[in-house]
């Protein structure tokens, strides 16, 4: 197995796909403590819980059972909540003056201190967003200074990757960057050309009837009203439903219901009351709903409340695209062939479970929240029809 060092693990999701592409995780820093303890309960790796700002590289190396140079790999997302697009929706336009980009220098200063042979940082697709890029150029010009410094010959790569192009059943872009210390250049997998739907991922599960999946929030009743694969904009002017609210007047997350035959919305990490994506059948996604949809092993169990699950969840990194980056870092920058036909098969892929069932039928409005809207003519006009 290779080694590596995982910063900002979270719940483990990266490293569960490093983990099948042959990577050992050493240690494992995060300071969150649910996180931490979903990664004691699911591994073996020695978990710091910390601030990576107050730990030393001595210490984590010691932990690893590492000098500077040994590690084969250092792993990790960076929070990076400035970056992040709903940053730029509220105008933030602060970036690299937020305290919280410092996250992005504490897994630089790691690297420099302890010099693995390659580098793997992941971070929202922001980050290099045109006419906004100061967060990459950061970390880019910081490599060189490593370079200087260290005499390494880092050359990072990196592209934003869409998950759903590499076999994960679920939109959902992240910025990866690789670079090697022996000046190697990483050259990007190419999409698998194979898809996954929710119904491959999910299909065959039923929730835990102890887990209470009843929708949130005012509106949560409108769910059974909402085709599969479409959001409150079925209920305006231009869809095909109730004109209960204006085109564009809300998030695109607002009501939005997963479709079987489809690959799921993004997962998220703080979801409002009526925010998705929701279950076809117009409830919450269960706990391990959620962890199929980001390809987590399925004997990987979180620990924590649910709202403390799906922030774990919708922070981490599919499984699945940690290990087909794993699997080529492998083998284009460390000499590690995928040597047999058992070694080539992807672990984390999600099986193929034929076509979808037909979609749900659609529901109708309660007429409470018709009158709320529309007003109470309205309510008894379209009671009247439902009648006819």
């Amino acid at each position: 197995m290779l080694s590596l060092a995982s910063l900002f693990t979270g719940g483990g999701g990266l490293d569960w796909g490093l983990g099948a592409a042959g990577f050992e995780t050493r240690v494992a820093v995060e300071k969150d403590s649910d996180c931490c303890r979903t990664l004691q309960r699911n591994s073996w790796w020695p978990v710091l819980e910390a601030d990576i700002h107050t730990v030393s590289t001595e210490r984590l190396l010691a932990e690893a059972g590492c000098v500077r140079g040994d590690l084969d790999l250092v792993a990790g997302g960076p929070p990076c909540q400035p970056f992040s697009k709903s940053s730029y929706w509220r105008g933030d336009t602060k970036r690299l003056l937020d305290p919280r980009a410092s996250t992005l220098g504490a897994f630089l200063r790691v690297v420099e201190e302890a010099l693995p042979r390659v580098f793997l940082l992941e971070n929202v697709e922001g980050l290099a967003y045109a006419g906004k890029s100061e967060g990459l150029q950061m970390v880019l010009d910081a490599v060189v200074s490593i370079n200087q410094r260290t005499g390494s010959r880092y050359a990072p790569t990196y592209q934003v990757l869409a998950a759903e192009n590499y076999g994960v059943p679920q939109r959902r872009r992240r910025l990866f960057l690789v670079a090697a210390r022996d000046g190697r250049r990483f050259s990007f997998p190419e999409p698998l050309g194979v898809s996954r739907t929710a119904w491959d991922a999910i299909g065959d599960l039923t929730p835990d009837p102890t887990e209470d999946l009843r929708p949130r929030g005012r509106y949560g009743c409108v769910l059974p009203s909402i085709p599969e694969g479409r959001n409150y904009l079925w209920h305006t002017e231009r869809g095909g439903g109730l004109p209960l609210w204006g085109w564009r007047k809300r998030y695109w997350s607002f009501l939005l219901k997963l479709a079987k035959d489809q690959p799921s919305w993004t997962i998220q990490a703080q979801p409002g009351p009526a925010v998705g994506p929701f279950h076809w059948h117009s409830r919450l996604l269960s706990v391990r709903e959620m962890c199929r949809l980001q390809t987590f092993p399925d004997n990987v169990h979180i620990v924590g409340s649910r709202r403390s699950a799906q922030r774990q969840i919708g922070n981490a990194v599919p499984s699945l695209l940690g290990e087909i980056l794993g699997r080529e870092i492998r083998r284009q920058l460390l000499d590690e062939e995928i040597r047999t036909e058992v070694d080539a098969k992807l672990c984390l892929l999600p099986p193929d479970r034929g076509p979808a069932p037909p979609a749900e039928p659609v529901g109708v409005v309660p007429s409470h929240i018709v009158e709320e809207l529309l007003g109470p003519v309205a309510a008894l006009q379209e009671a009247t029809s439902r009648l006819s």
